[in-house]
Order: structure tokens, then C-alpha cells, then sequence
């Protein structure tokens, strides 16, 4: 089983300073199953930023959700993952993020004291920065951030961005998510550029291949079909390192 003794999931906190009730955004709430790990991650997350650890062995990965407290899906997508694979036997390890910012989440917010966290990873002492050390503290092999993204904006489509350098890891994990899910890749030479301070550059800055995978749907919004994309690519991000066997249902 990969639950703690007292039957609850292996969850610590990285951040005090961000805690919220998720439940207080219906969006959010009311496309909740509602299962024991879900309440017990929400309750979790009113005293800040969560991170569950699923597996015991490598490669270790990291998946990411809610850095836009309201893009709503990715965060959906995140608890039913961990229900789906909490009690399998990974090959490997599983480090997820439900609630990047569960304060900018309950208030369906963009934005945590004032500042854009996609834009602020190189910043010392901002949440996304927080998660960035915590990654390479855990020594992981590669991160997936998860977004969405409103048509009419940047991108404004089903994708996955990457970039060639310094790691060409990003583009590789690209290519297999896009050709598993049809997300179409997006691809950047540049880590950092244009995007300064997004979570996804400044890993692959930091040696730790890195991508971004967007669904479409509006802002402060989400469905089952939406959720479904999302938990796609995050499956997809998965399967590229092996983690699981290929009966796991898509």
C-alpha cells in the first residue's frame, strides 16, 4: 500500500503562508469526488501548500496544479489521479501538487498576494520557488506543470510547451505527451525565454527537465470532458518515465 500506517496519504506541507478552503470555490468543489483522500488533502490544504508522495523507488517525478489558482481543471485532475494511483505499485515515485496556492484556489484567483507565480520561480522565497527547491531537494528527474488556458489567450489552445535548451529532456517529454494525447507541442529553443520566472523554464534552467501542458477551457471554470484532458496529459507525463504498467486505464 503507499498510505501512511494511520491509512491516510503521505502528505507534508511546503508552504504554511498559502493555506485556503478549497471548498469555498464551488467551481472547484462541486467536481470533487468526494473520496477520503480528497477530504483529507482539502482539509490539508487549509494549512497551505500540499504535497502528496505516491511510490517508493525511481525515477522520482513531480506533477504541479493550481500555480493559477483559477485554472480550475488541472487541480480537479490532480485529486482524482492520486486516487487512481495511490494504491498501485508505481515504478517509481510520484511527488503531486494539488493546490499550488489552495489560497489563490479558494478565491479563484490568477494571482497570490498580488504577483503571478508562473512568473516568479526564480524568486526567492515565492511559492513556485518554494516548489522548485523542493524538487531538486527530492532530487527529481522532471516536473509537469498543468494549466489551462481561455480561448482568445496566450496560448489559447490544447498544448504542451517545451523547450531544446539547456535540456532536451523537455522536448522529449513533449513529443511523447503530444503524440499520446494529440495536445499539440509548443516548442521554445530557449528555456526562459520569453516566459522568465514560469515554474516549467526555470527547471529546465536548473537541469530538471521540465514541461507545461495546457487544456482549454475558461477561466474559473471546469467539466468532466475538460478534467478528462487534463488527467490525460498527466498520465501521459507518467507513462513517458514508466510508472506504471499500461493497464492503468486511460
Amino acid at each position: 500500500m503507499k498510505r501512511e500506517d494511520n491509512g491516510y496519504l503521505d502528505l507534508k506541507h511546503i508552504s504554511h503562508e498559502t493555506g485556503g478552503f478549497i471548498s469555498a470555490n464551488k467551481n472547484i468543489f462541486n467536481n470533487i469526488n468526494l473520496t477520503k483522500n480528497a477530504k483529507y488533502i482539502l482539509e490539508e490544504s487549509i494549512k497551505g501548500t500540499p504535497i502528496i508522495k505516491i511510490g517508493n523507488n525511481y525515477p522520482k517525478v513531480m506533477i504541479v496544479a493550481g500555480i493559477h489558482g483559477n485554472e480550475l481543471a488541472p487541480q480537479i485532475s490532480a485529486l482524482n489521479l492520486i486516487d487512481q494511483i495511490y494504491d498501485l505499485n508505481l515504478l517509481g515515485t510520484v511527488y503531486i501538487i494539488p493546490f499550488a496556492c489552495p489560497k489563490a484556489s479558494m478565491m479563484n484567483s490568477r494571482y497570490f498576494d498580488g504577483g503571478d507565480l508562473n512568473r516568479l520561480a526564480h524568486k526567492e522565497g515565492s511559492i513556485s520557488n518554494l516548489i522548485l527547491k523542493k524538487a531538486k531537494e527530492l532530487e527529481v528527474e522532471a516536473i509537469g506543470d498543468f494549466h489551462s488556458t481561455a480561448p482568445n489567450s496566450n496560448p489559447g489552445k490544447e498544448g504542451v510547451f517545451c523547450s531544446e535548451v539547456p535540456t532536451m529532456g523537455s522536448f522529449n517529454m513533449a513529443e511523447f505527451i503530444s503524440k499520446v494525447t494529440g495536445s499539440e507541442k509548443i516548442v521554445y529553443q530557449s528555456a526562459g525565454i520569453p516566459f522568465k520566472g514560469a515554474l516549467e523554464d526555470e527547471s529546465n534552467l536548473e537541469g530538471i527537465p521540465a514541461v507545461t501542458c495546457e487544456v482549454l477551457s475558461a477561466i474559473g471554470y471546469a467539466n468532466e470532458r475538460i478534467c478528462n484532458r487534463s488527467i490525460l496529459q498527466m498520465k501521459s507525463f507518467l507513462q513517458y518515465f514508466g510508472l506504471f504498467d499500461n493497464y492503468i486505464e486511460y
